[in-house]
């Protein structure tokens, strides 16, 4: 009794992305997969019309791209960042904000995503997608404005591919978001 509650209390520090088991299959919307499906190909549009930006922006944008990816298995992603957003392709070439705040938590299903300043916020969870990425299922919404459930429409549903950099950085890369631009990147640090 005593060895099972020391592995399982071992297990929980070691808290995976969420739902290996392909809930995300379940509650991924239709448009939302065809933007996955379709990633490959808007992000290399997207990062092709920002060479355009601000070489500055440029060279930072190259840098984040360039690091290596690391797995999520060992890793706990809960506690509070700093986040920006990073905007690529679409109205301007690329436009890289400024920090604001992020939270990361864990309801007992997995990691769970809150935007917690800025105008435009975020909340969502995250699925298993192999060693590397995982799937990011969020709702957008604007300054504290509720957020809508996931699955409401297109206006805020987001989706995107979850990186991980090292032990202080990771990303969220959403593909084709309803607003503004043809790649999203939400960059996070600590």
């Amino acid at each position: 009794m005593t060895r099972r509650l020391l592995l399982a209390l071992c297990l929980i520090g070691f808290a995976p992305p969420a739902h290996a088991d392909g809930e995300v299959q379940k509650l991924i919307t239709a448009a939302d997969k065809a933007r996955l499906d379709k990633y490959g190909e808007t992000r290399k549009a997207a990062l092709e019309e920002a060479k355009a930006g601000d070489p500055a922006e440029v060279r930072e944008l190259d840098a984040l791209l360039a690091k290596p990816l690391v797995a999520f298995s060992d890793k706990d992603l809960t506690g509070n960042w700093k986040c920006r957003t990073i905007k690529a392709g679409g109205i301007s070439p690329l436009v890289i904000y400024g920090w604001f705040k992020c939270k990361v938590s864990d309801d007992g299903s997995g990691w769970r995503l809150q935007k917690i300043s800025g105008s435009q916020r975020t909340t969502g969870r995250f699925f298993d997608d192999g060693e590397k990425r995982a799937i990011y299922l969020g709702s957008f919404s604007v300054n504290d404005d509720k957020a809508k459930p996931y699955g409401s429409g297109p206006e805020s549903d987001q989706v995107g591919y979850t990186f991980r950099n090292s032990a202080t950085e990771w990303r969220i890369e959403f593909p084709a978001p309803y607003y503004e631009s043809k790649l999203d990147i939400m960059e996070f640090k600590r």
